[in-house]
């Protein structure tokens, strides 16, 4: 029944997808059917929610101070600055006390829009840490499917829960001050707790974590372009509150658990936008990502 119930909902899409869109593959459909990497120098192009990874490197299912999860998706692939970052964060783990980290996903082989889940991790430069400190850094194949992470905040997402430690924190800070990272996506109730529990000298750190819907069970670490990706596109700023140079824990931070979740319960009426409907990442074809993905998708 249940995978009726897909097929018949991949068929809705199909159909309401426009006439052109139809006639051309869908790109995370592509991509997300190579499980090897391109033998290419490494290179991150586009965006992170727009593009590819050329010469991609695998982290390896299990070191000694971490294991990645749900390996059945493949998405253990990266930029070789990602993997090695990931190395480096899960020995300094140990500092935070924590034995390692749990990886969940990086991005596929080749990078490129994904079949299901995420917009972005796109090119190779994003990783989900998972909440939960590991217990053992021995799990068999079947329990990294079986095993499941843990929500730091409270389910009507205003609070952190009995689940937060000084522990997530120390990592959480550990992550984010490595000089090879963009940004940190935390939910925002664990932003909100870091900034009320942080000292006054201590903070610029604080400026790289960001708030964001759905990123209680895991933290979001994203790197900075690397050199030798001229086609890769950095992101903006894209909060308000930064703006001023700050931490972003200033007043603006509370909208998060105040008008975004009230607006998500009580979505507001708004005018109907004109124009054709934006494509959304599972619904990109080659045409929508960077000419050079196409050398990506058919490299060896």
């Amino acid at each position: 029944m249940k995978r009726i119930i897909m097929l018949a909902a991949a068929t809705l899409l199909a159909l309401s997808l426009p006439q052109e869109m139809r006639a051309e593959k869908l790109a995370n459909k592509l991509f997300g059917a190579r499980a090897t990497a391109s033998h290419q120098a490494p290179q991150a192009i586009g965006t992170y929610a727009r593009g590819c990874g050329a010469g991609m490197v695998q982290l390896p299912e299990s070191g000694p101070t971490w294991q990645v999860m749900r390996l059945s998706r493949n998405r253990n692939w990266g930029q070789p600055e990602l993997v090695q970052y990931l190395v480096d964060l899960s020995q300094r783990a140990r500092a935070a006390g924590w034995r390692g980290i749990y990886v969940g996903d990086m991005s596929q082989p080749r990078g490129g829009p994904m079949t299901s889940g995420h917009a972005s991790h796109q090119i190779g430069l994003d990783a989900d840490i998972w909440m939960l400190p590991p217990s053992s850094l021995q799990l068999s194949a079947g329990q990294r499917e079986k095993l499941s992470s843990i929500s730091i905040r409270t389910d009507d997402q205003t609070r952190i829960n009995g689940n937060w430690s000084a522990s997530h924190m120390a990592l959480i800070r550990l992550a984010a001050m490595d000089p090879r990272v963009d940004r940190v996506f935390v939910a925002a109730a664990a932003k909100i707790a870091m900034c009320n529990t942080a000292g006054r000298k201590d903070r610029a750190w604080l400026q790289k974590v960001r708030p964001i819907q759905g990123h209680n069970f895991h933290f979001h670490v994203r790197l900075k372009c690397p050199a030798g990706s001229p086609l890769c596109r950095a992101q903006g700023q894209g909060v308000a509150e930064l703006s001023k140079g700050g931490d972003g824990c200033d007043e603006s931070l509370n909208w998060w658990v105040t008008t975004y979740l009230e607006e998500l319960r009580n979505p507001p009426k708004r005018a109907k936008p004109s124009g054709p409907r934006p494509r959304t990442p599972r619904e990109f074809t080659m045409s929508d990502l960077p000419k050079q993905c196409a050398a990506v998708l058919s490299a060896g």
